[in-house]
C-alpha cells in the first residue's frame, strides 16, 4: 500500500503519461469557464441598452463574480483535499450553467448579482481545483503546468468571442447567455468524471533549477503567518487590478474612443477593432501563461515577473497615449494581455516553490484571493473614467505595474530566498541526529 501526499492510501501508482491526460482535461475545463470572465465585456453595453442600469451598476456584477470566484477558492480547496477533485468540479459545472441561464432571464440588478454569485462559486470550484491538481501532478514543472492550465482560462474565450458577438447581434444577449451557458456546463460536467489527483507522491526531478525551492510543506496557518506571503499578495493585487479593469472595460473603452466598429486589417485578417482586439487578447493571454511559466522555470520567478510587469506598464502607457488609433489599440491590448496573464502561472508556481507541494491547492487558493481583492477596483475605474477620462485610469495602472516590477526584483526575490533558506536551516538544526552520529557521540 502506498500513502499519497494527502494522506490517502492507494494500491498502486497510475500508469506513465496519465498525468498529461489529466493536465489536458484540466485545460479544457478551464476553457469552458473562461467566458464567465473574458466574455463578460461583450454583454455590458447590450444589458445597459436593454435596461438602462448604467455601466457602473452592471460592472458591479463582474466584481461580485470575481470576488466570489476567488475568495471561496480556499474553502473549495478544502473540499478537494477531503473528497477529491471530481465532486468539486461537478458542483462547479452546475453553478456556471445556472449562472448564465439566470443571466438570460435577469430583469433586475439583484437577479444579475445573484447570477454573478452562482457563477463565481462555479468558476472558483473549477479554477482552483484544476490549477491545484496541476501543481500536484507536475512538481518538476510547476511553472509550465500552472501556465498551461491557466492558459485554458486565458485563451478559452478566443474560440467563442466571435460566435457570442454574432449571437448577441442577431438573437440578443439573452440567447447568447442561455445557449453558451448550457453548452459550457455540460462539457465541464462530462470531464469531471475523469479527473483525479495523483495516487502517490510525485517527487520533482533531481535537477538544479535557477530558483529557490523549499523541501518543507508549510500548512495554511503557517503560510498566513509568513510576511513573504503578504508581500506576494500585495504585488498580485497591484498587477491583477489593471488586467481585470481592462478585461471588463475593453468594450466601453473602445466605444468611448469611437473605434469599436472601425475595421482593422492585420496579417490578412480584417475585423472590427473591438472584436479583433478581444480575439487577439485571448490568444496572446493564453500563449503567455505557459510561455512565461516555462521561462520562469529557467531564469527564475522574480526575474520573469520583472520583465512581464515592466512590459505591461509600457503597453498601458501606450494605450493611454495612442489608444484612439485602432491598430495601436488592437496590438497594445494584445501584448498587454500576453504579459498580464502570466500572473496566473507565476504566482501559483512561486507559491508551490515557497511553501511546498502537500498543501499546494489550499495555499495557492489563499493567494488567488488577491484577484478578488483586485476586482474591487473595477467599478472604481468606471467612476474615475467618467470624471477624468480613461487616461487617468491608465496612468494609475501604469504606476501599479511599474512598482510591482521593481518589488518583484528587489523585495520578493531576497525575502523569498531568505524565508526558504532560513526555514530549512532551522529545520536541519532541530532534526534528530542520525543513529550513527548518536552512537559515535555517545548520545541516546
Amino acid at each position: 500500500m502506498i500513502s499519497s501526499t494527502d494522506g490517502a492510501v492507494t494500491a498502486a501508482p497510475l500508469r506513465t503519461g496519465f498525468r498529461w491526460l489529466q493536465l489536458v482535461m484540466g485545460i479544457v475545463c478551464m476553457a469552458m469557464i473562461a467566458n464567465l470572465q473574458y466574455g463578460w465585456t461583450l454583454f455590458v453595453d447590450p444589458i445597459d441598452h436593454a435596461h438602462h442600469w448604467g455601466r457602473a451598476a452592471i460592472q458591479l456584477a463582474f466584481t461580485i463574480f470575481v470576488v466570489t470566484e476567488t475568495w471561496l477558492v480556499p474553502v473549495e480547496a478544502w473540499f478537494v483535499d477531503k473528497y477529491g477533485p471530481r465532486i468539486v468540479i461537478m458542483f462547479g459545472a452546475v453553478m456556471i450553467t445556472l449562472s448564465w441561464v439566470l443571466n438570460s432571464y435577469a430583469d433586475s440588478l439583484p437577479l444579475l448579482y445573484t447570477a454573478a454569485v452562482l457563477g463565481g462559486m462555479g468558476a472558483g470550484a473549477v479554477y482552483g481545483t484544476c490549477v491545484g491538481n496541476a501543481l500536484k501532478w507536475f512538481p518538476d514543472r510547476r511553472g509550465l503546468a500552472a501556465g498551461a492550465t491557466a492558459a485554458g482560462f486565458g485563451a478559452g474565450a478566443a474560440l467563442t468571442v466571435v460566435p457570442i458577438a454574432k449571437m448577441i447581434a442577431t438573437s440578443g444577449y439573452q440567447s447568447a447567455f442561455f445557449t453558451f451557458g448550457i453548452g459550457q456546463g455540460l462539457i465541464v460536467l462530462l470531464l469531471a468524471f475523469f479527473i483525479q489527483p495523483p495516487r502517490i507522491s510525485i517527487p520533482p526531478k533531481k535537477k538544479r533549477l535557477n530558483l529557490p525551492q523549499t523541501h518543507i510543506d508549510f500548512t495554511p496557518p503557517q503560510v498566513l503567518r509568513a510576511p513573504i506571503f503578504w508581500v506576494m499578495y500585495l504585488v498580485f493585487v497591484m498587477v491583477a487590478s489593471g488586467g481585470l479593469m481592462t478585461a471588463a472595460q475593453i468594450a466601453p473603452i473602445a466605444h468611448d474612443f469611437k473605434i469599436a466598429d472601425t475595421p482593422v486589417s492585420l496579417a490578412g485578417f480584417q475585423m472590427a477593432a473591438l472584436t479583433f482586439a478581444i480575439s487577439l487578447d485571448r490568444i496572446f493571454d493564453g500563449f503567455g501563461r505557459p510561455f512565461f511559466g516555462f521561462v520562469s522555470d529557467t531564469i527564475g520567478r522574480e526575474n520573469t515577473m520583472f520583465i512581464a510587469f515592466g512590459t505591461a506598464a509600457l503597453m498601458l502607457l501606450t494605450l493611454s497615449t495612442y489608444g484612439h488609433v485602432p491598430l495601436v489599440f488592437v496590438l497594445a491590448t494584445a501584448v498587454y494581455f500576453g504579459v498580464f496573464g502570466e500572473i496566473y502561472s507565476l504566482f501559483p508556481a512561486t507559491c508551490g516553490d515557497t511553501f511546498g507541494s502537500k498543501f499546494a491547492t489550499t495555499n495557492n487558493g489563499m493567494l488567488y484571493t488577491a484577484k478578488g481583492t483586485a476586482s474591487l477596483l473595477v467599478p472604481l475605474a468606471s467612476v474615475i473614467s467618467a470624471a477624468y477620462g480613461w487616461k487617468a485610469v491608465f496612468v494609475v495602472s501604469v504606476a501599479l505595474n511599474a512598482t510591482a516590477a521593481l518589488m518583484a526584483l528587489f523585495v520578493i526575490k531576497p525575502m523569498r530566498r531568505s524565508f526558504i533558506l532560513g526555514n530549512e536551516a532551522e529545520s536541519a538544526s532541530t532534526a534528530p541526529a542520525p543513529a550513527e552520529t548518536r552512537a559515535k557521540t555517545g548520545t541516546a
